[in-house]
């Protein structure tokens, strides 16, 4: 007997029919299920999920992937996606294959990817402000009125380049098919090591991504604006945990010492997921 998790996106599976027939499937074979989220949207707390999970099912967008990564970072549980989105790169699960799906679960036939994160130290002018983990990307942005910010960026502490520009995006792999993706940046398979760079509406025609080691540190300093104003600015991690930013402040970016594991099922690579995903675009 395997123990699953239930991660459900009720905006995505309002009624819980998708959820249901999960739950009722694989206790009819005999296995556990717990559920993780709650139709009133709240979240099973980290310390009360069962630390004997075999893996946690997520069923709902990229973005309810991102969210079930964050509120389960505390515990090693690997995720699956089942997609009730639209792209949706990292839900691999179809509705229409899902008990096929359950099935080779329960029979131990996947594969088991490890996706690298990020940590962001914020630093203010006391010093750390909060960190924060990653597995999409980081980023820094406007807040506020709509003007260009100046941000100055630092690699292993050497000078690279000030940016004026809406903001900056710093991504793995994992995340170069989002916000990065959108603002004009690479796409990356996601098993490769590496962190990215990519800036939002940059004030200027040859502003380009830049790619990194993932053993680098790269660091974004909030700059004065124009008379020496104050800029402010907020960053943001995989979309939330928002911290506010003023001139002086900086955050400092490496790779995590934690990643995320993710279960495949079906033998497809990058490529071919790309090609299929693309054509809907």
């Amino acid at each position: 007997m395997k123990h699953f998790l239930i991660y459900t996106n009720f905006h995505k599976d309002e009624q819980g029919d998708v959820t249901n027939r999960i739950i009722k499937y694989l206790e009819t074979k005999g296995q556990k299920v717990t559920r993780v989220t709650r139709p009133d949207g709240t979240v099973m707390l980290a310390e009360d999920i069962p630390m004997d999970a075999f893996c946690m099912l997520v069923l709902g967008g990229d973005g309810t992937m991102l969210r079930a990564a964050r509120d389960t970072k505390h515990v090693d549980i690997p995720l699956i996606g089942v997609n009730l989105g639209t792209l949706g790169y990292m839900t691999e699960i179809e509705p229409g294959g899902l008990e096929e799906a359950l099935d080779k679960l329960m029979a131990d036939e996947f594969q088991m990817v490890s996706r690298m994160m990020l940590d962001g130290f914020v630093y203010g002018s006391d010093g750390l402000v909060r960190k924060e983990r990653a597995l999409n990307d980081i980023v820094i942005s406007r807040s506020g009125s709509l003007q260009i910010n100046k941000v100055r960026v630092y690699v292993n502490g050497k000078f690279l380049k000030d940016y004026d520009a809406d903001g900056i995006i710093v991504t793995t792999p994992t995340g170069s098919t989002g916000y990065n993706l959108s603002a004009g940046g690479p796409i990356v398979d996601p098993k490769a090591q590496l962190i990215m760079l990519t800036p939002v509406c940059p004030h200027t025609l040859n502003a380009r991504s830049i790619i990194f080691s993932s053993e680098d540190m790269v660091e974004i300093e909030i700059l004065g604006g124009k008379e020496g104003q104050s800029q402010k600015m907020e960053v943001s991690f995989d979309g939330a945990n928002i911290i506010p930013m003023k001139t002086g402040d900086r955050v400092q970016i490496v790779k995590s010492e934690k990643t995320t594991e993710i279960i495949h099922i079906n033998h497809v690579n990058f490529l071919e997921v790309l090609h299929e995903k693309m054509r809907d675009i």
